[in-house]
Formats: structure tokens, sequence, C-alpha cells
């Protein structure tokens, strides 16, 4: 799945390129209010414009569920694209997504000029990888550019079914850096090796857990899914998050690190309140809570250890966030994991969805390695799954 042909190794001069791009970025009436996406995918943009190619980009945004929603069109989008790329790029606003103005613009396309095409979710078969719609977007090109990582844990029409219907199809630099950043940190780290889990649940990351236990040296839990491996410990967790049907996995998965000898930590002490709210009361606990607190935070004991365990690695995943981080009184854990990877002499790569936003908020994004931008997808990546937008790419 790694070794994938990129807009490196094709010749594009006259061609007609459609590239998938990650447009799903948040509006607040009618304006872009974190471009970062935009940003993102213009070093593939504008390599293929100078490389002589007819760009056609495309993308979703948001979840108009196969209905044309004017408040989900990507003209904003278009006018943003022109004003970072210094030229036009026109916008064929048909609501059938492949309709009379986009076979229009493309048809009259000179090299090194854009079009950026509808939301492609404007279409109902988009999301069940449709034949009809995968063989609309396939003959508005020559070329397939896969940039969209994103939604590459998932099989589209405009990320999978289009490649179905040609001939040449490669990854863009964005995509091509996730899986050499993921890939590599998965496959083939520099030791130590740590992972960093947060979040909620330990549900959601059953098969991260799992699979980093076969490749890692030391592995953090925090967040609220570390109670569930608490309560699996003996430890009275009072009315934190917990998930009963998966105290036993987390047993399995304590004695699992043993067993290989990783270092598996879980927190020493707990930030507690009574209430879930910012404004009430809140306490460091160490060992067991009382029955009517729950646990928001990992504590100053758990963020020294946490820190310390971090100093000498060289490879760090970070996926979760330590706490409820969004309240000011519960993101000292968060705050302390991310002023320890910006510190340490690592590769550090934070994988996408709440983390990322995190690092960013907190003013640490330009310390880490690599952030990804895709939640979901960089979880699938970690848990050693082949994502279909990945395979696809000249997949032939």
């Amino acid at each position: 799945m790694l070794n994938k042909k990129s807009v490196d190794d094709i010749n594009v001069k006259g061609k007609k390129v459609l590239v998938r791009c990650d447009f799903n970025v948040p509006l607040q009436d009618g304006k872009i209010t974190d471009e970062n996406r935009l940003v993102a995918a213009l070093p593939t943009i504008k390599k293929l414009i100078a490389d002589g190619g007819k760009v056609i980009l495309c993308s979703h945004l948001g979840k108009p569920k196969g209905e044309p929603k004017p408040e989900l069109s990507l003209a904003p989008v278009a006018k943003r694209l022109a004003e970072l790329l210094g030229q036009e790029v026109k916008f064929a606003a048909d609501p059938e997504v492949v309709g009379p103005n986009a076979k229009a613009a493309v048809e009259a396309m000179k090299d090194g000029e854009v079009v950026l095409i509808e939301n492609t979710r404007y279409r109902a078969e988009e999301t069940k990888n449709g034949e009809a719609f995968s063989k609309e977007l396939a003959s508005l090109a020559d070329v397939f550019v896969n940039d969209a990582f994103g939604t590459a844990h998932r099989a589209h029409c405009s990320n999978v079914g289009v490649t179905q219907f040609i001939d040449t199809a490669v990854v863009g630099y964005l995509m091509q850096k996730e899986i050499d950043f993921l890939g590599n940190a998965v496959n083939n780290p520099e030791r130590p090796f740590v992972a960093i889990l947060g979040g909620s649940k330990v549900s959601s990351k059953i098969s991260v857990i799992k699979n980093l236990l076969d490749k890692v040296d030391t592995l953090i839990i925090g967040g609220g899914m570390s109670f569930t491996f608490a309560k699996a410990k003996g430890q009275e967790i009072g009315k934190s998050l917990v998930e009963e049907d998966f105290l036993e996995y987390s047993k399995e998965m304590i004695e699992k690190a043993k067993a290989k000898g990783v270092k598996l930590l879980l927190p020493v002490d707990t930030v507690a309140s009574k209430e879930f709210s910012n404004d009430a009361p809140f306490r460091v606990v160490e060992g067991s809570l009382a029955a009517d607190e729950m646990g928001l935070d990992i504590g100053p004991k758990t963020q020294i250890l946490y820190a310390d365990a971090l100093k000498d690695a060289k490879t760090v995943v970070w996926n979760g966030p330590m706490g409820v981080f969004e309240m000011s009184n519960f993101a000292a854990g968060t705050v302390a994991v991310a002023k320890a990877l910006a510190e340490i002499d690592a590769t550090t790569i934070i994988g996408g969805g709440d983390s990322a936003a995190a690092v960013n908020i907190l003013g640490y994004g330009d310390k880490m390695t690599h952030i990804s931008t895709g939640g979901g997808a960089s979880l699938e990546f970690l848990e050693g799954k082949e994502l279909p937008g990945v395979v696809a790419a000249n997949d032939k």
C-alpha cells in the first residue's frame, strides 16, 4: 500500500487532470473560517499547473445527502483558491456536478488553467461508490490524482470508483506525505517508539491498541478510555466514563503488554469533579474516586510520568486528548503532553481529529513533525488497515 506513484511520476502536459481534494472546510455565512485544508492542497495543484496540466478539482463539503444545498456549495472555495493561487479558478455550478457547465468549462480549458466542479455529495451515488457517477467523473479527465487523505478510508465515487474508468491514477503530495509519515511510523519507526492514545472510548480504538502493542516500546493511555482500564484493574472510578463490555478486553491488553515487554502507562492521579462543567469544583485524586465523582483529566503526577516517558522517544504517534480539553479547567493534561512533544527531539505525528485540533488550538501545531489531515483515516491506518482511497491509486 505504501509504494505509490505520485504527481512526480507522470507527464500531465496538455492533459486533463481530475484532482480529488479535501475542501471540507468550515463555513460561516458563506465565509471559510479555517482554510488549512485549502493551503494543504496548494503544492499538488501548483505542481500540476506548472507542468501544463488542465486541472479539474473536486471535493465534498459537509453532508448534503444527495441533495443540492446552496449553503454547501463549493463556490466560496473557488473564490478563496483563486486568491491563494493568484489565478482564476473557474467554478462550474451544476447541481448534478458533472453537468453542462462543468463539461463546457473543461472543454474550453487551456494548459495551466483550473476548474472546480460542484460538491460531489450533491449526488446520492457518491457515498455508495455508484458506477454511473464514477464514469461521469472519469469522463472529464485523462489522469486522476487523489490528494484527499481525509476520505481515504471510504470507498466513494470520487476517490475509488473513478479509478476504475481512468487509465492513470496517482497520489498527490499531501496524500504521499500522510502515507510516508503514518506508514513509516507504524512499520519502520526509529526507536524508542511511543504511542499516546486518548479520547473517550476504548471501543473506537480496539484494533489500534492491539496493532500498536505489536510495534511500540511504550503505550500511554489517557482520556475517558483510561477509566475502562482502571476499572479492569479493580479501581473504583465513580461515575467516570466506562465501557463495561470492554473490561475483559482491557485486561487482555494489559496482559499482552506485559508478555511483550511493552510499557503500558495508565494515569496515577485524576482531576475529578461531581459535575461535567468547567465551573464545577474539582480536586486531584490518587487511586479510587468517590461514587459521585467523575474523572475529567489526568492529574499533575500523571503529566510528569507521561512527559518523562516521552523524553527519550524518537518516534511518537498521538491520537486523542488526555481530558476534556475544551474546558479550560480540564485541559492541563492535554497541554502537558503537547508541550512535552514540542520539546523532544523526535518525529512527532498527530493523528488528526481532536488531537490535531488540540495542538493547533494550544499553539503547538508548528512544533509537530506532522499533523494528519484525516482523523478517521489516520486511525484506520494505525489499525493496520488498507485504506480504499490509497489502494485505488495506481492499483492497476
